[in-house]
């Protein structure tokens, strides 16, 4: 058996065709209701042209299909059920903006929008190429098996820190206004090792360095098996002399929005794969090239990056044999 060696990271774009790990839930019992209004919404400047809005899920009818982002009378975006946060993009400088947040559930039904809040974006300034220094004193503490509270010192800007994103393994899973110097990242997993770090962000998009880490686990247990990818597949197909292996499988459900998946093939880590924007609905699918000899055998299974920022549990292993 041979190991054919794979490029380390492919950006997939479009060509990934990754689910939202949300879809599937079933819509019965849901009596013919129409969803809830999120709460928990916020907004916070993220840049001199950007918002960021953050609500919490709404449970109060199963299976919501998307979430739809409002600037005033107007639609703005559109994403899966599985995400509870977004940037809007393409604003005016120190000018205020309100936003709300509606649910759509699986049946088409649109729920009532959530309570409006504001944010003003700080005024554009001109050249300022010099970022924020890094946060001091970042410390933390867990608040529960699927939380933890943050905190760390302000950071100092020459036209003032417009926010803070909070990052995991080099992942961006939370964002606050510039503001603040605290907050709870929640929809974390139970028994989970956490490294966070927390970045500051000015007014034309300079971020500071990475604080320093704050290392925490989550009380509880997690064996992984609730987070890996189910009915998963593999087999080979031949085109142009070459072989290629075809995997198929069913994201995990999760509170957010998985985009990255890792392939290990023969026991090692083979392939990355990105999606680059909102994953459509359904089943996965991902081929790869696989050598031109016949006969040879692989073993292949793949987890997801959950948004966490953390790596789900392992898929089944599958066996597949490039065969002419």
């Amino acid at each position: 058996m041979r190991r054919v060696p794979l490029p380390p990271v492919l950006a997939c774009g479009a060509l990934l065709l990754v689910a939202s790990c949300g879809w599937g839930r079933p819509a019965g019992g849901d009596e013919g209701r129409a969803p809830g209004a999120p709460a928990g919404v916020t907004a916070a400047a993220g840049s001199a042209t950007s918002v960021h809005v953050m609500w919490n899920a709404v449970t109060d009818t199963p299976g919501i299909r998307v979430y739809e982002i409002f600037r005033g009378a107007t639609k703005v975006k559109e994403v899966p059920g599985s995400q509870h946060m977004v940037d809007v993009t393409r604003l005016r400088p120190s000018t205020v903006y309100a936003f709300t947040v509606r649910a759509r559930d699986t049946q088409g039904r649109l729920g009532p929008p959530s309570r409006a809040v504001r944010a003003r974006t700080p005024a554009m300034t001109a050249a300022d190429r010099s970022a924020p220094s890094r946060p001091p004193g970042p410390a933390g503490r867990a608040v529960g098996s699927r939380a933890v509270r943050l905190s760390w010192g302000a950071s100092r800007d020459d036209r003032g820190v417009v926010s803070y994103d909070v990052h995991q393994g080099g992942v961006k899973i939370h964002s606050v206004g510039g503001n603040r110097t605290a907050t709870v990242v929640t929809g974390l997993r139970p028994g989970t090792a956490y490294v966070f770090t927390v970045r500051a962000r000015d007014a034309a998009g300079n971020v500071s360095a990475a604080s320093g880490t704050v290392r925490l686990a989550t009380p509880g247990t997690d064996d992984g098996r609730a987070t890996a990818p189910t009915g998963f597949t593999a087999a080979t197909h031949r085109a142009g002399g070459a072989y290629y292996i075809d995997l198929s499988w069913v994201p995990p459900r999760t509170d957010g929005l998985v985009t990255e998946y890792r392939v290990q093939l023969d026991g090692a880590a083979a392939t990355s794969l990105v999606w680059g924007g909102t994953p459509p609905r359904g089943r996965a699918h991902y081929s790869f090239y696989a050598g031109r000899t016949a006969g040879e055998e692989h073993r292949v299974r793949l987890r997801a990056r959950l948004p966490d920022g953390t790596w789900g549990g392992y898929s089944a292993e599958r066996t597949v044999t490039t065969e002419g």
